[in-house]
């Protein structure tokens, strides 16, 4: 009658099983949502709540970096005791707080990606009814603001920024480099063309455009330089996001993957100069050497932008 059951209690009972024979041990990761997905054939929002089954079970946690991973909880130990022990608010659980809400869902973000984030996967990682996140957060859309604030709310901004527009605005793209290469889900969630009012985010905008003054560039170019500098660096960081999740399903890096052959598929014919390019031996794309070049000619040409605003 195993059939009868919900999709996401027979995938719950699966990864159970599994925890309790020992397969998966404690700090194994156990199958993404996605992989869920792929493996079962079921939906996304299926492969969540047997996530959050096993999470409310004390079976499994979220670690940052990592994903989901088994905790030392022997599997079966009588489940929904951690669900009742996290909902009881006299036996000293942390208050229900918006920054709670924004760490949780960060963590979320970090260890399985942006996409795995919902105010029900927030609400089951912390053991309270989804409705009640909403006391502290309209919404989605709101908490992706919050996830945002949180982050840039870390940046260093120096008080007394370097000498002359081109160290500065440097530093201001240097920084926002490191900042996505900490939070891979940073960057897909921001847009350029709706930028959402993040009061942190706002601060290094207005950093950014300060560091032109003494220039003769009008507020309008200045705002595009910003753009300029924003849209490249996050334009390169967008694919940090989509190669950690590869790197964690395939076990190798991107230039692995390339030395291997492009994960086996054959070069097209018809192109030496690339062929030629693929035989070098010490090739390697780094993309934080990637990075630098890239932001190197942005500001050559910015130079000579700036030069002819003042001739």
């Amino acid at each position: 009658m195993a059939d009868l059951e919900p999709p996401y209690r027979r995938i719950a009972a699966d990864i159970r099983r599994r925890i309790g024979s020992g397969e998966l041990s404690p700090g194994d990761p156990v199958p993404s949502a996605r992989q869920i997905t792929r493996d079962w054939g079921v939906a996304i929002a299926t492969a969540t709540k047997a996530l959050a089954v096993l999470r409310e079970e004390g079976l499994t946690m979220v670690r940052p970096g990592i994903g989901t991973v088994v905790t030392g909880r022997t599997a079966g130990a009588r489940p929904g005791r951690t669900a009742h022990r996290r909902a009881a608010p006299d036996r000293g659980v942390p208050e229900l707080t918006r920054a709670r809400i924004v760490a949780t869902a960060i963590g979320i973000a970090e260890a399985e990606g942006i996409a795995e984030v919902s105010m029900r996967r927030v609400a089951a990682e912390l053991g309270v009814a989804t409705m009640a996140l909403y006391r502290h957060v309209r919404g989605k859309d709101e908490l992706t603001l919050y996830m945002i604030d949180a982050a840039f709310g870390a940046v260093p901004l120096p008080a007394v920024p370097p000498p002359g527009w081109r160290p500065r605005l440097e530093l201001a793209a240097r920084l926002l480099w490191q900042l996505f290469r900490r939070h891979v889900w940073l960057a897909p969630t921001m847009s350029l063309t709706r930028p959402q009012p993040a009061m942190n985010g706002l601060r290094f905008t207005e950093w950014v455009l300060a560091s032109l003054d003494g220039t003769p560039l009008s507020l309008t170019d200045r705002l595009h330089v910003h753009l300029l500098l924003f849209g490249y660096v996050r334009g390169l960081a967008t694919t940090l996001e989509p190669e950690a999740e590869a790197e964690r399903e395939t076990g190798m890096t991107g230039n692995e993957w390339m030395d291997l052959g492009f994960g086996g598929a054959a070069v097209p014919s018809g192109v030496p100069v690339f062929e030629r390019l693929i035989e070098i031996d010490d090739f390697d794309l780094d993309l934080d050497r990637l990075f630098v070049f890239g932001l190197d000619r942005l500001l050559d040409g910015l130079a000579v932008f700036i030069d002819t605003r003042g001739g």
